[in-house]
């Protein structure tokens, strides 16, 4: 006898059974194979069609918003403001993937008509991106919408014109239904294929999916160790396919001198918030600041504690996260150098229900600062390490990993002494902050949100627009017949930017595209 899956109020640390069984092997494979189906009839749909489906998925999430947050709100313990702005940037993303399909850029069109060349005679050559088959989705638990079954990820896979199959977050499979739910009436709404969107539950179906024949990506935002456990099946397929993860990240703050004497309470309060914003369960949240030595030193981490104390312990999300949490920060504080400065998970009242933890500031001198003290801590704790000299910063820095992001606070007056350092910050992280917090990833054409390993094992972002490169690939034609070419790729097509015998050509408007 199957035994469903449950779900935990991670407030209370109520279980409950939610009535959804685990998928089967069988059942997998049949939501592979319908997936499979899929991607051949979405080839022969039109990016007008694409972008109207995507338009549709986004309607119906906001057609169901309420019960998705309080679906959500039960299973997380986030706030319905935090939910509803989560909720909010996931329609967001299906709409700007939906502008990016009709504007075609992604594409990436390129056309090289044969003639004579500095070479000789040289053939047509037609080039642009092209889907890749059935994608794979492991949401994170920390987003229920926006990385997860409705999230970023299944966007982009399908704005790229795969289908998806999500494999449902096991701490909120009650929202992974819900939202799931909602998707497939948008797909309804435009008479998408069956197989479009899928969905399997479990770990042992989510292991299998990513084994299955069909699939041809897999996009994952969750721990290195569920990272590596999927890479190995990778490994094992016939066929290997891309494995796009986001992983971990302690996203080091950097507060210069004149930038603490210009505003070192402005800058306390904003990293307060960015450490304790949603219970510290952020992918960019600052793990680490540093600040320069001395009194100015002591004046911020004052100034900081004052904003800190007036944060009410924690929920956080799962079992699983508050364990891991309580590691790390009783690694942190078993390392050496390392002064506790504000909280202890010690100290909260034994008795109290759900999954809570104390907001944690630790401190440590640059001197002592050592691989131990550069852990991921997911959850409202910061380590401050303060800094004599840049020389010391810049030796620091090296033993960080590197992140999602790095911020700087400056003035102007620090460009000269500071840019020496933009290299090393540069080579470090996938985005670098000036005079702001990293928490709150702006959702644009221009974003990049990634990072060299550990933070990711991929070179393009899972945010914004061209995270939708990660779903494609580059094809050629040469001296194909007009006929059987894609459109965007024929003479005279003007719906596209498109590089026509190496100039670049813009585009009429996308309402006339076809």
């Amino acid at each position: 006898m199957t035994t469903a899956l449950t779900t935990t109020d991670p407030r209370t640390g109520a279980q409950a059974d939610t009535g959804i069984a685990p998928t089967s092997d069988a059942a997998v494979d049949a939501i592979a194979e319908r997936a499979g189906k899929a991607f051949d009839q979405l080839l022969e749909r039109d990016r007008r069609w694409r972008a109207e489906l995507l338009d549709a998925l986004a309607d119906a999430l906001e057609d169901h918003r309420d019960e998705l947050v309080v679906t959500a709100e039960a299973e997380t313990g986030l706030t319905r403001a935090r939910l509803n702005g989560e909720l909010t940037r996931s329609a967001f993303q299906f709409r700007l993937f939906g502008e990016a399909v009709l504007e075609g850029g992604f594409l990436e069109a390129a056309v090289d008509h044969a003639g004579d060349t500095p070479m000789g005679p040289q053939p047509d050559v037609r080039r642009m991106l092209v889907p890749i088959g059935p994608v794979g989705v492991f949401g994170s638990s920390n987003f229920p919408f926006a990385f997860s079954v409705a999230g970023g990820d299944t966007a982009s896979a399908l704005a790229a014109g795969n289908p998806v199959i999500v494999k449902a977050h096991s701490a909120h499979p009650l929202t992974s239904k819900a939202s799931f739910a909602a998707l497939r009436e948008g797909c309804d709404r435009v008479a998408a294929p069956d197989g479009t969107i899928g969905i399997v539950y479990g770990q042992r179906a989510g292991s299998r999916l990513v084994g299955h024949p069909k699939l041809a990506a897999v996009g994952f935002t969750g721990s290195l160790a569920a990272a590596e456990s999927l890479r190995a099946i990778i490994g094992k397929r016939e066929r290997p396919i891309p494995f796009y993860g986001e992983l971990q990240s302690v996203n080091p703050l950097i507060v210069s001198a004149a930038a603490l004497a210009a505003r070192s309470e402005q800058i306390a309060a904003g990293l307060a918030a960015s450490v304790t914003g949603s219970a510290g369960q952020l992918c960019t949240k600052p793990g680490i600041a540093f600040v320069p030595a001395g009194d100015q030193a002591d004046a911020f981490v004052a100034q900081l504690l004052a904003e800190m104390e007036t944060t009410v312990p924690a929920v956080l999300l799962n079992a699983r996260v508050l364990e891991s949490f309580r590691t790390a920060e009783h690694d942190l504080e078993s390392a050496a150098g390392v002064e506790s400065l504000l909280g202890s998970s010690r100290s909260l009242d034994p008795a109290a229900s759900g999954f809570l933890v104390s907001p944690r500031v630790l401190r440590v001198s640059a001197q002592d600062f050592a691989p131990e003290h550069a852990a991921e801590a997911f959850g409202p704790l910061v380590l401050v390490v303060e800094y004599p000299s840049t020389a010391e910063l810049a030796t620091a820095l090296g033993v960080v990993p590197d992140s999602l992001t790095v911020t700087l606070h400056m003035e102007d007056a620090d460009q000269r002494e500071f840019s020496p350092l933009l290299p090393q910050v540069a080579g470090a992280a996938g985005r670098i902050v000036f005079n702001g917090f990293p928490t709150g990833v702006r959702v644009s054409w221009a974003q990049h949100h990634g990072g060299p390993w550990p933070a990711t094992n991929s070179f393009h972002t899972s945010v914004g627009v061209t995270a939708i490169r990660r779903f494609l690939r580059p094809l050629a034609w040469q001296n194909a017949p007009e006929a059987l070419l894609p459109e965007e790729l024929r003479n005279g097509y003007t719906g596209i930017p498109r590089r026509v015998d190496g100039r670049l050509e813009v585009s009429a408007s996308p309402i006339d595209a076809g």
